[in-house]
């Protein structure tokens, strides 16, 4: 029985993962400080006995060595993340990300373990060459823009990272998710559209930071998770970066009064200026497009669950919780 080590497993996307690879027959850790992740996420099966959970930082070197040496596969994906937790707290936001991969990759390295990392969409930064290919060049913003410091530290996550593959074999895959979306993801460190879900539940104003005509492309986290089982399991993909995204665009004013239509919601949408959502001279991308010609390529992946299933399904968690 495979045994997966799941850093940030408490989240979003690792109780996903967590619950996927128990499907399997797998015999499933996670390892989360609950700093943002939740044991509500993991309630449905933390009882399972193939399943435990471990409450501790992953800068735990003692805790984080006994879980690594009793694995067979890790998938890193612990992170400060969320536009609002970066902006507001971006010591932990670079120490979290930096650190904490520093320690997975060095224990992988001492016990020859496979590191699936969970990369961003953000490290593609301000480029305008679209869509984003894993091999094209990187356009960042200045070092006094805090925003772009998750950009660059999960950047720093992904050379460390390759470096450990080329001079010591470790194995690595790199995932970089595109707004990856579904039950269980919460508005509090600024992700949109659970944000605006809960804003159109509550019959309250939709608030669209900017112009609202920033795209974006979203993913359901079942396509998501997918992507990355598949990828941990094909050989082909080690040593490799791969997008795991959607690329069908939506403006985030669209993507409000359709959130709107499909709560019906009495609610109106306001525009915020950046400034005032965010910090002065805070900088976004207008539009973020990803290329998934490659793992098109070695999985045959694509995303198969369309947005406005995946609209029902966060509208629905919000008002069962109403």
């Amino acid at each position: 029985m495979q045994r997966s080590l799941i850093t940030g497993g408490a989240g979003f996307i690792g109780s996903h993962l967590a619950e996927a690879l128990l499907a399997q027959g797998q015999h499933v850790v996670v390892i989360d400080d609950l700093s943002t992740g939740r044991l509500e996420n993991i309630a449905s099966f933390i009882d399972r006995p193939q399943f435990q959970f471990v409450n501790e930082t992953i800068r735990n070197d003692s805790v984080m060595d006994r879980l690594v040496s009793d694995c067979d596969v890790i998938y890193h994906l612990a992170a400060a993340v969320g536009v609002e937790l970066i902006i507001k707290d971006p010591v932990r936001t670079i120490e979290t990300n930096l650190f904490g991969t520093e320690t997975v990759l060095g224990l992988a390295r001492r016990y020859r373990r496979k590191v699936l990392l969970a990369s961003t969409s953000e490290v593609y930064g301000k480029s305008n060459d679209l869509p984003f290919r894993e091999t094209a060049d990187r356009v960042m913003g200045s070092t006094t823009k805090s925003r772009w410091s998750y950009a660059e530290s999960k950047a720093m996550d992904e050379f460390l990272a390759l470096a450990y593959h080329k001079q010591f074999h470790v194995p690595i895959v790199i995932c970089r998710f595109f707004n990856t979306v579904g039950p269980r993801q919460t508005g509090t460190y600024g992700m949109v559209i659970p944000r605006l879900a809960k804003q159109a539940v509550d019959d309250l104003p939709l608030t669209v930071y900017g112009d609202g005509q920033q795209t974006r492309c979203f993913c359901n986290v079942k396509d998501t998770v997918r992507a990355v089982v598949g990828l941990s399991q094909e050989p082909r993909a080690v040593g490799e970066i791969f997008n795991v995204g959607s690329s069908d665009e939506i403006t985030i004013l669209e993507l409000a009064q359709r959130i709107v239509q499909r709560a019906h919601s009495r609610s109106e949408i306001q525009l915020i200026p950046y400034d005032q959502a965010y910090e002065s001279g805070f900088e976004d991308m207008r539009r973020r497009v990803p290329s998934t010609e490659k793992i098109k390529a070695a999985l045959g992946w694509q995303p198969t669950v369309m947005l406005d299933q995946t609209l029902d399904e966060v509208i629905a968690q919000f008002r069962t919780a109403a």
